[in-house]
């Protein structure tokens, strides 16, 4: 052996040993601090998968009592043997609830969902409201077990994050830790919710978290597994739909078909989300023309749902007896799609008129009678190079549904845990990725950020985009008197040429002046007794980009943990 190659091996011996300390050291100092963490991560993912397996309950007991039924599965066909005036006035009844509570407890009389959770977990250290989330979920409890046409991850989803932001109060956590509580509650009660827990975790990374740093992958998976756990000592070890018929897929020659389907079920979403928008808007124009109180919107769109449910009653509730309908063939061509257009009028209702619920299990009901009508359609032109067409409806519920909420990873494997058939996941993927990239292009990513952005909460684009939405002014300004700023009196001159900012406002609405009247700097003021804007310090554009770099570097830095 030469001189050079034990030096060599001498040197990576050193390296190695090196490694060693560092690892033991690491885990010596920060390994007890690591195992607390985990520990609170699995009671958070026990505390979550409890609530979300008695909201699961408690809208099947309560439904079940309203509507007169010992099996909920089959509730569309037991309503179409009530009386209309039952089915009429039952969402009516529950949207008055609705609108009362939400008039009571929140400040606008609208429902929390994911939206507010991807914000909390963004902008607000990992924390949501936590009075107005709890009325919210008992909201949407109602709006369920009454009618509206609406799905329960929605509820579940910021009922957790309630869950996470009273833990993360409790310990002071920092916003790393405050996110990461944030995803262990996620996780957990998408997978009680749904008894799919890779796809619970893989929800709390890719939509809420919206990054996949190592750091928060273990604890996220302790409190996934806890959530499935708790799912299934209730309910088994069962999936959500059980496919009778799975169909198989002729290789190469149909995966044509399928690029064809994800692109359908990419309009399909846009159609699906633009309704919602659409009701909403309408809405809240016909609210403010006739001056009506809030806490009624939500009952005039039950009577709006009670007169559809009374000619179809398949848009009640969830839907999950008419997508094991489409799951396994059982409509016709025009049924399908029929029912597909009423079910997107009936969300579009239940969401414009503020009733509560997710758009989840919508999406999937939509989506798998999408596929079907498609597959009824290309196996009836192509009979000897097709499979069934239930392999249709299966790719289009996961395409429709990953298209809404922008998150093809964990909605292809929530599609997968939902019906336990893992043969079929090249049809899924491709249909999946072609409606994600259409749908995409056309909204803010997802219904979820673009329902952000139309509350001017700019997620979609990336942290360059919200952080300076997080800084203010009046954290980043330098005093009046600091020898470094400028003085009172030339303050008081921009401030009579209109060049200043409140101290509570943000850098979002400061960087406009540096940009539009190149100056180095503009007065931050206060308002005093007498109505006067009084300067106290002046924020320099140097200043406000140092602040931006820093945030941005603080999240590359967490993202890449």
């Amino acid at each position: 052996m030469t001189q050079s190659t034990r030096t060599v091996l001498r040197n990576q011996l050193n390296q190695a040993l090196a490694a060693l300390r560092d690892a033991w050291r690491v885990l010596r100092h920060r390994g007890p601090s690591q195992i607390q963490f985990w520990f609170i991560a699995l009671v958070i993912g026990i505390a979550a998968g409890f609530m979300a397996l008695g909201f699961r309950m408690a809208i099947s007991s309560l439904q079940a009592y309203l509507y007169g039924t010992d099996d909920i599965l089959f509730l569309h066909s037991h309503a179409e043997k009530l009386h209309w005036l039952w089915i009429f006035l039952t969402p009516v009844i529950g949207g008055l609830v609705v609108g009362i509570i939400l008039h009571k407890f929140t400040d606008d009389g609208r429902v929390r969902s994911v939206a507010d959770v991807i914000e909390g977990s963004a902008i607000t250290n990992g924390r949501v409201e936590k009075k107005a989330g709890i009325a919210s979920f008992f909201a949407s409890l109602i709006t369920l077990s009454s009618g509206g046409s609406t799905g329960r991850e929605g509820p579940v989803v910021h009922m957790a994050g309630v869950i996470s932001t009273w833990v993360s109060d409790r310990i002071h956590a920092d916003g790393i830790t405050g996110r990461d509580l944030l995803g262990c509650a996620v996780a957990a009660a998408v997978s009680a919710s749904f008894n799919a827990p890779i796809a619970g975790a893989l929800f709390a990374l890719e939509v809420v978290l919206r990054h996949f740093a190592v750091h928060a992958f273990a604890p996220i998976v302790i409190a996934s597994v806890a959530g499935t756990v708790i799912n299934r000592l209730a309910y088994g070890d069962v999936t959500e739909f059980t496919l009778d018929t799975p169909g198989s897929l002729q290789f190469y020659v149909e995966l044509p078909a399928f690029l064809i389907l994800g692109l359908i079920c990419g309009l399909v979403s846009l159609l699906l989300m633009r309704s919602i928008f659409f009701a909403e808007d309408i809405g809240t124009h016909i609210q403010n023309r006739l001056s009506l109180p809030r806490w009624l919107r939500p009952g005039v769109s039950g009577a709006m749902l009670g007169l559809l449910a009374i000619w179809f009653p398949h848009i009640i509730g969830v839907g999950y007896e008419t997508t094991i309908r489409a799951l396994t063939g059982d409509l016709v061509l025009t049924t399908a799609i029929l029912f597909a257009v009423m079910k997107t009028v009936a969300v579009a209702i239940t969401m414009g008129g503020r009733m509560g619920g997710g758009v989840f299990s919508p999406s999937l009901m939509i989506g798998a009678l999408t596929g079907l009508a498609f597959g009824l359609i290309a196996t009836g032109l192509l009979p000897d190079v097709s499979g069934t067409h239930t392999l249709y409806a299966f790719a289009g519920m996961g395409a429709v549904a990953a298209a809404v909420l922008g998150a093809p990873i964990s909605t292809t494997l929530i599609v997968f845990e939902l019906t336990g058939d893992w043969q079929i996941g090249l049809a899924v993927m491709v249909s999946v990725s072609m409606s994600t990239a259409l749908a995409s292009r056309l909204v803010d990513r997802s219904f979820f950020l673009t329902q952000l952005e139309r509350r001017n909460v700019h997620l979609a684009a990336g942290p360059q985009a919200y952080l300076l939405a997080m800084l203010r002014a009046g954290a980043v300004m330098r005093p009046i008197g600091d020898p470094r700023s400028i003085t009172k009196d030339e303050a008081l001159v921009l401030v009579e040429q209109g060049l200043c900012v409140k101290a509570s406002a943000t850098l979002e609405a400061a960087m406009p002046y540096f940009d539009r009247d190149d100056i180095p700097c503009i007065p931050v003021v206060i308002v005093d007794t007498d109505g006067c804007e009084q300067p106290v310090g002046a924020l320099y554009h140097v200043d406000a980009l140092k602040a931006y770099n820093r945030a941005l570097a603080a999240t590359a830095a967490e993202e890449h943990s």
